[in-house]
């Protein structure tokens, strides 16, 4: 983690009071001083979900880029020649079924209960991902 030079605090405070109010100046277009120009946002057209896989974290759970809200539960979803059923919560599928859910920032995401869903299912990021009705 960076801490600045001569500086006393913790490095939260330095990301809360330091880097933060930076990085909402360079989202709203704002230079520093020492850089001419503006910052301006990408145009085009840009899809409202991405049916791949986005990420995979340390536990084998692999995101995707679907919003779950667009997804319904009772719709199945395909992936590496498998087709997964909703579950809720982990503890509501059998240990090493593999399963999509919701997580926590609103994504469906692929999970195995008790296992590791890209080792399993062979999963990398960029492999593409169906909702079947």
């Amino acid at each position: 983690m960076l801490k600045l030079a001569g500086s006393v605090g913790s490095y939260t405070f330095h990301g809360r009071d330091v880097f933060a109010p930076a990085a909402g100046r360079l989202a709203c277009g704002d230079w520093p001083m020492s850089i001419s120009g503006r910052l301006t946002a990408p145009t085009g057209d840009w899809p409202d979900d991405l049916p791949t896989i986005i990420y995979i974290d340390h536990f084998g759970n692999a995101m995707t880029g679907l919003r779950g809200g667009k997804v319904h539960s009772s719709g199945t979803l395909a992936v590496a020649d498998r087709h997964l059923q909703h579950a809720a919560v982990f503890s509501a599928v059998a240990p090493n079924m593999p399963f999509w859910y919701e997580n926590s920032i609103g994504l469906v995401e692929i999970a195995v209960s008790r296992g590791d869903a890209a080792r399993m299912l062979g999963l990398q990021v960029g492999d593409p991902v169906q909702v079947m009705a």
